[in-house]
């Protein structure tokens, strides 16, 4: 009897010791929560929500206005919850908010849960910063070029275009109406007319005027796609069209894209284009040679020539090819700056990935542009109407555009150009590679003029 009461005491203590071990186990492995999207979003709070995490007995709510967490809203730090969701309250309107949840059992707490972004409906009643962008920026010490792509039909006297350039912008790149297979119609044969009322109009409102491009295997004219001369003579054409283009705008121009997008996407290589094949691998270096030689003859000396491309922040073979190439140039003494066209999403490239990119150029003693930026709120076709969240995401993303800007070296800034003026006339919605027709919002006016949040953004950026 002594011995079965001795076996079933030894019993009990291992089963109450492996319970214990279980217990601890468990509070080691306390799983991460995951967090669900917001629901019941008004304009003074939501109810936040995550999954069930096993063995847990409460929750910790964190509630911030910044992704990163670094200030939190009041009573939402930590913020101890036992049920599956908690109503927030007390937000204001029309304003991004960001939420996160740790499981907790006991003295055990577990990693953080995904981060979960929400923007509370309505307004803040604070209305877009109406501050003319080229106001601001000439009050900066170190002042630059706003700029706007236009084309020659917005530049009647008096329309809203007219209105808005003259009041918001120092600069102005046609979009494409100063491009080689606009003006060249024939080998030594020219329509200035269209280029000529844009310079001009540049030149009247005291608007600088950026030349783009001088040289792009998208427009290149038929009659050179045609040409059957030699590979010499090709090249020769090409310097004939460069030195008559330069020295008809010298004094007028104050910069050229000399060549735009020579880089392949797919790895460090040229893009294999016509100017490539019929005039080999030295063929920038000499559209860059002959643009400087044709303005040294004109006497424009002050004359800025800058080597333009896209997606160089987001592609490190793309730009370290770009920047052998610029090294090339540099050491020839042909280029003064480089243009980084920033054709973005709300989502990228980072920060860190931008200043990377322009401090390249920076340790090169170069003048950056940011020639054509615009900024797309669905990448991923995955909104049919603007949204509260991505025009607040968007805002956040221009202001970091210009704020990285801003901060620049004086030395090294040129412009700042946005890539058109009105969301419906932007060539992004309406890009088949792109992949939503007719469903973004990439710049700083809506379809009826009206400035947005992305403009109050760059105005931010300035601070």
């Amino acid at each position: 009897m002594k011995i079965k009461f001795l076996l079933m005491l030894t019993s009990i203590f291992f089963f109450l010791n492996a319970c214990s071990k279980d217990d601890n186990e468990v509070a080691e492995t306390l799983e991460t929560p995951v967090a669900n999207t917001a629901k019941d979003v008004n304009d003074n709070g939501f109810r936040a929500k995550w999954y069930y995490v096993s063995h847990s007995k409460s929750y910790l709510l964190d509630v911030s206005t910044t992704a990163d967490f670094t200030s939190f809203v009041p009573n939402y730090n930590a913020k101890e919850v036992t049920d599956l969701n908690e109503v927030v309250t007390g937000l204001t309107g029309g304003t991004q908010y960001y939420y996160r949840v740790r499981a907790k059992n006991e003295t055990e707490i577990s990693g953080y849960s995904n981060v979960i972004s929400v923007v509370t409906t309505g307004s803040s009643g604070i209305p877009e910063d109406p501050t003319f962008l080229k106001v601001k920026v000439n009050k900066l010490a170190n002042p630059f070029f706003v700029g706007m792509a236009i084309k020659a039909s917005q530049l009647t006297n008096g329309s809203p275009y007219d209105i808005i350039l003259k009041n918001e912008f120092s600069s102005i790149s046609a979009e494409y109406e100063m491009k080689m297979d606009q003006i060249s119609t024939a080998s030594g044969v020219y329509n200035w007319t269209v280029a000529d009322k844009i310079v001009a109009y540049g030149n009247a409102n005291n608007i600088n005027v950026h030349g783009h491009a001088l040289v792009w295997h998208n427009s290149v004219p038929q009659w050179l796609k045609d040409f059957s001369g030699t590979d010499a003579e090709f090249a020769a054409e090409v310097k004939k069209y460069i030195t008559a283009v330069v020295t008809h705008y010298a004094g007028k121009v104050k910069s050229w894209d000399v060549v735009n997008e020579a880089v392949d996407d797919n790895g460090g290589a040229m893009r294999n284009t016509i100017f490539l094949q019929r005039m080999g691998p030295n063929y920038v270096k000499d559209c860059f040679q002959w643009a400087r030689a044709a303005a040294t003859a004109a006497g424009d000396t002050s004359l800025l020539l800058f080597y333009n491309d896209y997606a160089t922040s987001t592609n490190t073979a793309k730009q370290d090819k770009v920047f052998s190439i610029v090294d090339d140039l540099k050491a020839a003494n042909v280029i003064d700056g480089i243009g980084f066209q920033m054709h973005n999403t709300y989502l990228s490239p980072t920060k860190a990935q931008i200043e990377t990119d322009l401090n390249r150029a920076v340790s090169k003693g170069l003048k950056i542009h940011v020639s054509e930026l615009d900024i797309q709120v669905n990448p991923s076709n995955d909104i049919s109407t603007f949204t509260n969240e991505r025009r607040l995401a968007q805002k956040e993303k221009y202001k970091e555009m210009v704020k990285i800007y801003n901060a620049l070296p004086a030395a090294n800034k040129y412009a700042l150009t946005i890539w058109g003026m009105k969301d419906n006339e932007s060539w992004i919605p309406f890009n088949a590679e792109l992949n939503h027709p007719g469903n973004d919002w990439p710049l700083l006016y809506d379809s009826n003029f009206a400035v947005k949040s992305s403009h109050t953004g760059f105005l931010e950026g300035l601070d």
